[in-house]
């Protein structure tokens, strides 16, 4: 258990319910503050009114995908970046690299990673 005094905050951000449901849920199980957004428009609206420590980023959304969100919160002027990592079921090399270079700092392949894998990741890079 987090025995720090604030929790650490995470956006989870993914067009599909049943993976933002379980990603949230293994979060919070860990003490992490834990919010969610649907598509990349609905986190940048989040990350413009929240500090986030970390954001699980899907690549494949409507509106704004992960791509356009990273640019867009690219261009946010603020002295917190939180750290992104990527998730996605596409092993589309262009993809990741174009994320990576926009700030994200790794990727999940959401099909090949264990809930375990999961978490190890996520306390990673807190």
């Amino acid at each position: 258990m987090d025995t720090k005094n604030t929790k650490k905050r995470i956006l989870v951000v993914d067009d599909d319910t049943y993976i933002r449901d379980i990603y949230q849920e293994l979060l919070t199980d860990e003490n992490y503050d834990v919010n969610v957004a649907f598509d990349g428009e609905d986190a940048l609206h989040k990350v413009q009114n929240t500090e986030y420590d970390l954001i699980v980023l899907d690549v494949m959304m409507p509106k704004l995908d992960g791509i356009g969100f990273l640019k867009e919160l690219g261009k946010l002027e603020t002295d917190h970046k939180p750290v992104v990592i990527l998730t996605t079921n596409l092993a589309h090399d262009e993809v990741v690299q174009e994320a990576l270079s926009l700030g994200a700092k790794t990727y999940i392949t959401k099909s090949d990673t264990s809930p375990e894998e999961f978490i190890a990741k996520i306390k990673g890079y807190l």
